[in-house]
């Protein structure tokens, strides 16, 4: 694996990225639990090494507020007239999305792109079956090289993948598939190679894709100006959450002493107490030691102090909030939402630091979410995947949302004032009020169409009558 990613990138940029995935590799063991480890020298006793892993639950809490609620994507024009095309065209990217099961992907995406610092969002037209899929690619599975001038611009995406695990590199098959772009042209060259970089078979050799683009779009978790490799959420409280496992390992170390009290015997037969056993309601018969002239076996046992268990409390709590304050995420429990949860307002209060932070990775998952919707269509085009209207001028409109408890009153209100304005249809209301189908909508405004019709005409026919008999 390495030799193919130093063959395509080399320099020095293709030894930091070999580097790097080295690191996401352990990033990947810490939020699985396996990477979540201390080193101990105690020597008296085995201590225990309970893994909480509060790492991962976070991890899943964050992805799960960001994409819990699959976000609404539409294709708008300003001109009235090309709704009907317009309609058409979101059934059909509705429909795709739902066949490539994209809510449980894009859920589990963000998972590998808070993780492995990027995430590569990749489409694939099977033009034998006649359908585009849409795939999320961890950034253990790809390297990519934007153009110089434009950093936001693939150049070069290479995706790769092991097929089997042996050691011998002349016996290790790899799978790699690589997008360039050359004279303005989306290039694909793909095959099997062994560990030493060495070509096993050919699948594609410069095949002329003819999209405009590489169909794949680059996500980068966080960063700064001109990062090409992002951040790591697990990175941000790796320390915290170790901590966390250590202290609560130490504290089930405390329990057990104390449970176990130390007991001591004075003057007591050494014969006799080889035969005593720990164990409820056992029974000691306890001869006193014959060395011992005069004196009376004793047994007794040593009390553990117990008094830390607030202070430990308080440690516990003190991690455990560095590490939802890290992550913007509140720390609530059911007692404290008990006689304060009257309105869905109330809720985007207390979650409102973790929604700014969803917005601002937003600012990244939108642009991509936004091209994805663009590069579905051209490659329906490109390889007449099924007839869609053509549309000149379009946007692509990604709404996130977020499961929390809404004022649905209110809420309700809002949309048909924007039904009333045309700014949403009669059927996106229908099925964001009612839960239903496209089809559904359909028919129900069929009826409603119908009725009104209906009034209309028993109107007409009422002025009639009146007029007759004038």
């Amino acid at each position: 694996m390495q030799n193919i990613i130093q063959a395509e990138l080399g320099g020095l940029y293709g030894n930091e990225v070999i580097k790097e995935m080295n690191e996401i590799i352990k990033l990947y063991d810490i939020y699985d639990g396996l990477g979540q480890d201390w080193i101990v020298d105690e020597k008296d006793y085995t201590p225990t090494k309970k893994k909480t892993n509060y790492i991962k639950k976070l991890i899943k809490e964050e992805a799960r507020f960001l994409f819990g609620k699959t976000p609404i994507f539409t294709v708008q024009v300003e001109d009235d007239k090309y709704q009907d095309q317009v309609e058409e065209i979101n059934k059909y990217i509705n429909k795709l999305l739902k066949d490539n099961l994209f809510e449980d992907k894009l859920v589990k995406g963000a998972r590998d792109c808070f993780i492995g610092k990027r995430i590569a969002i990749k489409l694939h037209a099977d033009t034998i079956t006649k359908t585009i899929r849409v795939m999320f690619v961890p950034s253990l599975e790809f390297v990519y090289e934007p153009f110089e001038d434009r950093v936001d611009e693939l150049k070069k995406i290479i995706f790769f993948h092991q097929m089997n695990q042996k050691q011998d590199k002349s016996k290790q098959v790899i799978w790699k598939q690589k997008y360039e772009m050359v004279d303005g042209k989306c290039i694909l060259n793909e095959g099997f190679y062994n560990g030493n970089g060495d070509l096993l078979e050919t699948l594609a050799v410069n095949v002329d894709l003819k999209l405009s683009g590489i169909p794949a779009y680059v996500i980068l978790n966080d960063g700064l100006s001109g990062d090409l490799k992002g951040e790591s959420d697990v990175e941000e409280i790796l320390e915290n959450g170790i901590e966390y496992n250590k202290l609560t390992s130490e504290d089930l170390d405390a329990l057990k002493k104390g449970m176990n009290r130390i007991i001591y015997g004075t003057d007591v037969d050494p014969e006799a107490s080889k035969h005593f056993k720990l164990k409820p309601g056992a029974y000691w018969d306890v001869s006193t030691d014959i060395a011992s002239d005069g004196k009376q076996a004793q047994i007794g046992t040593i009390d553990t102090d117990f008094n830390y268990d607030t202070r430990m409390e308080n440690t516990l709590n003190r991690i455990k909030a560095d590490m939802h304050e890290v992550l913007n995420i509140p720390m609530i429990n059911n007692s404290d939402l008990q006689g304060m949860m009257t309105s869905g307002k109330s809720m985007k209060a207390l979650y409102w630091q973790l929604i700014t932070r969803c917005e601002e990775k937003m600012m990244s998952w939108r642009p991509a979410l936004e091209w994805m919707i663009r590069a579905i269509l051209e490659m329906n085009e490109v390889y007449s995947i099924t007839t869609l209207p053509k549309l000149e001028n379009f946007d692509v409109v990604v709404e996130n949302q977020y499961p929390l408890q809404e004022n649905e009153d209110e809420e309700m209100t809002l949309d048909l004032q924007k039904v009333n304005a045309q700014t949403m249809s009669r059927k996106t209301f229908i099925k964001k009020w009612t839960n239903v189908t496209d089809d559904i909508a359909e028919e129900e405004l069929k009826q409603i169409q119908l009725e009104k019709q209906m009034l209309e005409d028993s109107y007409s026919q009422f002025e009639t009558d009146l007029g007759d008999d004038e």
